[in-house]
């Protein structure tokens, strides 16, 4: 396996891209716009942008120029008024980041981030991504995995009391990672309610609506995986309660072209249980890719 690349200090510019309907998205770049090849990190439903934080500082370093955004309802991007959350929104905000992007980048898109990366190119009559990852995520899933998601993320909707308190039921959500996640960074995925309390970062309303119609996607999102022409990686985590054999096997059958590698030891949460291993696979990917112009617009 190649080696992860060296992590050194590179530059993180955080604007604000507007989204087709208006909404402000939120997007950090990393590296030199000006590189040869752009990275686009898409995080999945519930995370933000910071997920991406060491793998795309790890590959800007090694001379990447890399974009991660905060989606719709998510971190500090805007959120849908009213609460009217759909698919398809989402959908045309991956459009969006690609075309700020200029010529074509290499989508990543963890869990959601992957499936939207999917749609926006399998549903599109124009090349969008030189090429497509996706993290631990296949257009059909194991219903035991969303189900345990889903019961982590209603849990607590009258917010946590600290950072402590939320640290300890991150812990217990993820009881597999020999260390919890710093103070400082889960502060980062929190916000302070006017009772003093702290909530998630996340619109609650998308559970109502994004969340609930999930297994609505699923037609859609085969029909999208059979019009892939494009390069595409998928990334498992070992011991994903989401993504398995059978659904690896029936993405593989739709995307025959598609290539396949595992981290062991990792679970969905693979950018996260293993973010060495993980840069490190992309890493690799990237170097393997043609080269390609892809000079983002500032």
């Amino acid at each position: 396996m190649v080696a992860c690349p060296e992590l050194t200090v590179v530059p993180e510019t955080v604007e604000t891209l507007v989204a087709s309907d208006g909404l402000p998205l939120s997007i950090a770049r990393y590296g030199e716009t000006d590189a040869e090849r752009t990275v686009a990190f898409a995080h999945g439903f519930g995370q933000t942008r910071h997920a991406w934080h060491d793998t795309a500082r790890a590959i800007a370093s090694a001379g990447f120029h890399c974009v991660a955004a905060d989606g719709r309802g998510h971190g500090e991007s805007g959120w849908v008024p009213g609460g009217a959350y759909s698919l398809d929104p989402f959908v045309d905000d991956a459009r969006t980041l690609a075309r700020a992007c200029g010529a074509r980048p290499v989508w990543v898109g963890a869990s959601m981030g992957g499936l939207v990366g999917l749609l926006a190119q399998g549903e599109s009559t124009e090349p969008l991504f030189d090429a497509l990852v996706l993290v631990d995520v296949t257009p059909s899933w194991e219903t035991a995995g969303v189900e345990r998601i889903m019961t982590f993320m209603h849990a607590h909707p009258d917010g946590f009391e600290s950072v402590e308190h939320a640290q300890a039921e991150v812990a217990r959500y993820l009881p597999h990672r020999a260390s919890a996640k710093s103070p400082e960074r889960l502060s980062k995925l929190l916000v302070t309610l006017p009772n003093g309390r702290l909530r998630w970062h996340w619109d609650p309303k998308l559970l109502d609506t994004v969340a609930r119609d999930a297994i609505k996607w699923n037609a859609r999102l085969k029909a999208a995986a059979q019009r892939l022409t494009l390069p595409v990686l998928l990334v498992s985590g070992g011991r994903s309660d989401l993504v398995s054999e059978r659904t690896i096997a029936e993405f593989q059958a739709l995307v025959p072209h598609a290539e396949h590698t595992s981290i062991a030891d990792a679970t969905h949460m693979v950018v996260g249980d293993a973010n060495d291993r993980f840069t490190a696979t992309i890493a690799a990917y990237l170097q393997r890719l043609s080269p390609g112009a892809t000079r983002c617009r500032t």
